[in-house]
């Protein structure tokens, strides 16, 4: 009896633990397919992440383009407009060379054909640098061409294409101080005004808005007459 007693123990305690196996397996089935869902509802979100972070960087791509296709074209112009304006000094300069001795103020003494011929030379030499671009070797020989010959009439324009070499080699630091060497020493010259409109685009370039208007009033105030206020009233129109 009591042998008869273990064996219904022993098997009732094997079916308890099969049972509970089976339950065992059942949620370890159960946590598994949950890790599973939970995994692929992570990479779903991680990979639309990475579309939508794709699809950012393609834009800022594309946008990074336009903007410097548009840095690009107002480059050109700006290039553009520089050319055209010193194709118009140029242009002034060989005009109003017959008659800048005059302009100066008092009579200059004679010289030697000689030297004149010279000094045109020196003048025409340096001015040739500053056509071909090569601005730098122009701010050299404009220096000497003052230096060597400052009681010459075209000294002046020396100075002033001084101003503009350095200017258009982005010195305006420079390219004022030339202008304002011009504007002292030589106030009644033809170049004058152009001389302060330089400085005027110099400062508005350096983000003196201010100073640049005051220097544009000033210049219609000094000069009413010349080409280059009348440049200077259209710039203030527009401030």
């Amino acid at each position: 009896m009591r042998r008869l007693h273990l064996a219904v123990m022993l098997t009732c305690l094997g079916a308890s633990t099969a049972q509970a196996g089976l339950f065992d397996d059942d949620e370890a089935r159960r946590r598994v397919e949950d890790l599973r869902l939970k995994s692929e509802s992570r990479i779903d979100n991680v990979s639309r992440g990475l579309v939508d972070l794709s699809n950012q960087l393609q834009a800022l791509r594309d946008e990074n383009a336009k903007l410097r296709g548009q840095v690009e074209t107002l480059t050109y112009e700006l290039e553009q407009a520089k050319k055209r304006q010193q194709d118009f000094y140029i242009d002034l300069d060989n005009r109003l060379r017959k008659v800048e001795p005059q302009a100066v103020g008092a009579e200059p003494p004679q010289k030697p054909v000689d030297q004149a011929v010279l000094e045109s030379q020196e003048y025409d030499a340096a001015l040739n640098l500053f056509k071909a671009n090569k601005y730098k070797d122009a701010t050299a020989a404009f220096t000497a061409f003052v230096g060597n010959h400052p009681a010459s009439p075209l000294a002046s324009s020396a100075q002033f294409w001084l101003g503009n070499a350095w200017y258009l080699l982005r010195d305006c630091k420079r390219a004022i101080e030339a202008q304002n060497l011009l504007l002292s020493k030589w106030p009644n010259s033809q170049k004058a005004p152009d001389g302060l409109l330089a400085i005027a685009t110099c400062q508005a370039e350096q983000g003196s808005a201010a100073i640049a208007r005051r220097t544009l009033e000033g210049l219609v105030a000094r000069y009413p007459e010349a080409p280059a206020a009348d440049t200077a009233r259209q710039r203030l129109k527009r401030k």
